[in-house]
């Protein structure tokens, strides 16, 4: 008997049919990895799993108990389902601590309804040791104070605490360098051979076929196909996701003068780091989480104090002040964190994918709409956005979507200098490939780009040099024809050289 069993499941939201007539079951100690498009229903399946939103049709079995849906998250839970969703659901304010233990700190109170904050912070670092994941984070500190990758860490431990029968997990590498990814890959994996009845999406195939033992493609909101990961070849996943095959990747051409240059840069994360990017040429920054490739960005984007050191741009000094005078300087930025730095949730597509160019939309304070729908529209249909309209809020959109509106926000300046801070982060295989298409265009058109990337077969496929990060200094730098994964991970490493 399957330990989750879906049976003709399917969501509508009005006119858009989110999932439909999905079947999929899932034995206990098994993983069924679930891959596809942006848009295509995953994370849809998942809030239904999670009683966070009801099917419309179908039924779900839990443990041999068959019901309609969930009444709500908490009876989710009380049936034994646990799902990690790609954004983490913590509170900022509170510490990693008060997080884990959100809802159930009577487990660490003196039985009178006040908290004994010295077991509720032993409790979350035995929490954090049994699972092998951020051993070094403090349960003392807040939240809203991690990288996006640690707060995913304290969202994936949080649902483990709990001890589920079943495990559904979305995207949850998507923030994270190799060996956190590593762990948590091993953690999937002894959690199977423990029992648990996992569903693991994630665009990222090798992960998939590490740790699954079917894979299951939606497409369209349809089960298109359900195989043993083992009888299906990458090849065949991609057409099924995307409905074609991808294009092959465009040809590199030779880099000309040099466009950027970075001597002896420093800020309260970094320390003398020096580097230099010619036009038509996209330098790639690896590094494992802490190592200061964020630092980096956000110092070229003028978001983080410099506080010695020197940028140049076609030879003329920059020293961007903020985010405006990068802009006015031709640096832009796709931020880490697309939630908290890239977007304003509660507006439409258009707004945000022109953002960076309103002075340009504006006359005497009058946004021309025709113009700003226009520019809006081309970037749109460029990066294959998938939304309702252009005025659809872009908290509609799915993960992948906004993380393409950030992109698109970025080329709205057409700049000179573009820095992507890991901007393929939760995007499916096509839209990867389709990203890097465009950026490699505008890499050939003479543009300077500087790709941080948390995935290092991705900064391999991509990058023509490599530069390596660890501790907030340059550790080492590869051109594409001497770097391999492990060269990469071994000048990563605390302590390289």
């Amino acid at each position: 008997m399957p330990a989750l069993e879906l049976r003709g499941v399917g969501k509508r939201y009005g006119g858009v049919v989110a999932l439909d007539d999905v079947g999929l079951a899932v034995a206990a100690g098994e993983v069924v990895g679930l891959v596809g498009e942006n848009g295509a229903g995953k994370s849809t399946l998942l809030r239904v799993l999670a009683g966070e939103v009801p099917p419309d049709a179908g039924t779900l079995v839990i443990g041999g108990v068959q019901r309609a849906g969930f009444g709500g998250p908490r009876a989710a839970r009380a049936a034994g389902v646990r799902v990690v969703h790609q954004e983490p659901e913590l509170v900022g304010s509170l510490t990693v601590a008060e997080n884990l233990f959100l809802g159930a700190v009577g487990a660490a109170s003196t039985g009178r309804r006040v908290v004994r904050w010295s077991g509720l912070y032993a409790a979350a670092a035995r929490e954090f040791a049994r699972h092998g994941l951020g051993a070094e984070l403090d349960p003392r500190t807040p939240v809203e104070r991690l990288s996006p990758a640690r707060r995913q860490l304290v969202e994936v431990v949080k649902a483990l605490r709990e001890r589920p029968a079943v495990l559904a997990l979305d995207e949850p590498t998507a923030a994270l360098a190799e060996d956190d990814t590593d762990r948590l890959l091993a953690v999937v994996e002894r959690l199977a051979a423990g029992g648990v009845a996992i569903v693991y999406v994630s665009h990222r195939l090798r992960e998939v076929r590490r740790v699954a033992d079917r894979i299951a493609v939606l497409r369209d909101g349809v089960l298109v196909a359900d195989e043993p990961a083992d009888a299906v070849s990458d090849a065949d996943l991609v057409r099924r996701m995307v409905g074609r095959a991808l294009a092959a990747a465009p040809a590199w051409t030779r880099p000309g003068p040099e466009r950027l240059r970075v001597e002896g840069l420093c800020t309260r994360r970094l320390r003398d780091v020096s580097l230099s990017v010619r036009r038509g040429e996209i330098l790639g920054v690896a590094g494992l989480v802490g190592a200061g490739r964020s630092a980096l960005a956000r110092a070229l984007f003028g978001a983080a104090p410099i506080t010695a050191g020197r940028i140049t741009v076609d030879g003329e000094p920059v020293r961007p002040a903020g985010p405006r005078a990068a802009l006015d300087a031709g640096i832009a930025l796709t931020p880490e964190d697309r939630l908290a730095d890239g977007l304003v949730l509660d507006r439409g597509v258009r707004e945000n994918l022109t953002l960076s160019v309103l002075r340009r939309l504006t006359v005497a304070r009058f946004v021309r709409v025709g113009e700003q729908r226009r520019v809006a529209s081309g970037l749109a249909t460029s990066l294959r956005i998938r939304a309702g309209s252009l005025d659809a809020p872009v908290n509609t959109l799915s993960g992948g979507n906004q993380q393409k509106v950030v992109v698109g926000r970025a080329l709205s300046t057409d700049p000179r200098v573009l820095v992507l801070d890991d901007p393929t982060r939760g995007v499916d295989v096509g839209a990867k490939a389709e990203l890097h298409r465009i950026v490699r265009e505008r890499a050939d058109r003479g543009m300077a780009v500087v790709l941080i990337s948390s995935e290092l077969p991705e900064l391999l496929a991509v990058a023509d040099r490599i530069l390596v990060l660890a501790g907030g200094r340059v550790t080492g730098e590869l051109t594409r024809a001497e770097a391999t994964e492990e060269k990469l991970l071994a000048l990563a490493l605390p302590g390289s050289s």
